[in-house]
């Protein structure tokens, strides 16, 4: 078997292995991620949530996932009909590729690159295209309209969520989330992760994660009293479907980064327990809860107030933390904190 793997056929065999791996476990994932928000937001307006199929209702994703696909798909009459069917595909295929390069265990990752950073960065904003093409291609001012908002805010975030990942990359010396992790293995457990010292970066981090993926309360570009579903609007059963689910697994993957650029992946919180892949996918599914309280309890901003925040108060923030984190790692301040050159601390 050792023989068969070191062959041109038997590497194909097992990155095709590797892969569908990491789709069933985002897919699987997703289904829960659905059925999570929902009985979430259930429990903080005092609701039942999904209660009817399965047990407590946990089959309820899967018969919305049925229902979609065996749905007619109903094209508005002067669509780009190549366009129309190829922007949502296009926004599941690039959320999912972005798993490539996340780690869930030490040596658990599909390709580790040593600029997985970039990768992950250029993946996600080539995201916006599948908004703007299904916006564009539905032949409709409303989808457009919304598609241009879409795209102005994915933009506008993604500077803040790059100038912040800079102050990781200067303090670790390396674009490599597994180098990253490394770096906060340290002997305080949790205190040795980078949000104590990067702090105030994790709250920037978070809220910008929130605008990036479009979730409440930054969701404007599909906010019901205003556009209705924003650029899919115009959109039905299988290709809504692709939408949504692209949405998800991106909130899910920024939960991956914030647990992987802030706290320690798959590193033990507690000096003396195993590193595990199961600390890693706790960490994820506890900020996908607070993605879903912030959903549950927040009022939504504003289109201007959106843009302020992201242009006159996130990136001047941002940049000016990359300036003091250089010059906290140049210097060798607070012990070496913030210039971990050698991985490990």
């Amino acid at each position: 078997m050792a023989e068969f793997l070191t062959t041109p056929f038997g590497i194909l065999v097992l990155i095709l292995a590797q892969c569908l791996l990491i789709i069933a476990f985002v897919m699987i994932s997703l289904l829960f991620l659905v059925y999570g928000d929902r009985k979430i937001w259930a429990a903080v307006q005092m609701r039942r949530g999904p209660n009817v199929v399965g047990a407590y209702g946990i089959l309820q994703s899967v018969a919305d996932a049925l229902k979609y696909v065996v749905k007619e798909v109903v094209v508005p009459a002067g669509a780009d009909k190549p366009v129309y069917f190829l922007a949502p595909m296009t926004s599941f295929v690039l959320a999912i590729l972005a798993w490539a390069v996340i780690p869930f265990d030490d040596g658990w990752v599909m390709s580790d690159l040593n600029v997985a950073i970039l990768f992950v960065f250029a993946v996600s904003s080539l995201e916006v295209y599948g908004v703007i093409m299904g916006g564009w291609a539905s032949n409709s001012k409303y989808p457009f309209l919304g598609s241009l908002r879409s795209a102005a805010q994915m933009v506008s975030y993604e500077v803040s969520l790059g100038l912040i990942i800079i102050g990781i990359i200067l303090t670790t010396g390396s674009m490599n989330f597994g180098d990253i992790v490394r770096a906060q293995d340290g002997d305080y457990g949790l205190f040795s992760w980078y949000w104590l010292p990067h702090l105030p970066m994790v709250v920037l981090f978070f809220i910008s994660a929130l605008a990036e993926t479009n979730r409440p309360p930054f969701d404007l570009p599909e906010a019901e009293s205003e556009l209705v579903a924003g650029f899919m609007v115009e959109y039905s059963s299988t290709p809504y479907l692709l939408y949504m689910a692209g949405e998800y697994i991106s909130i899910f993957l920024m939960c991956a980064l914030l647990s992987l650029l802030f706290f320690g992946g798959w590193l033990s919180p507690i000096p003396g327990l195993p590193d595990s892949v199961l600390w890693m996918v706790g960490k994820m599914w506890v900020f996908f809860f607070f993605f879903a309280m912030v959903k549950a309890i927040t009022p939504r901003y504003r289109y201007d107030q959106l843009m302020r925040i992201g242009w006159k108060v996130f990136l001047p923030l941002s940049l000016a933390w990359v300036v003091l984190v250089a010059f906290f790692a140049q210097y060798g301040l607070f012990g070496g904190t913030y210039a971990r050159w050698a991985v490990g601390g």
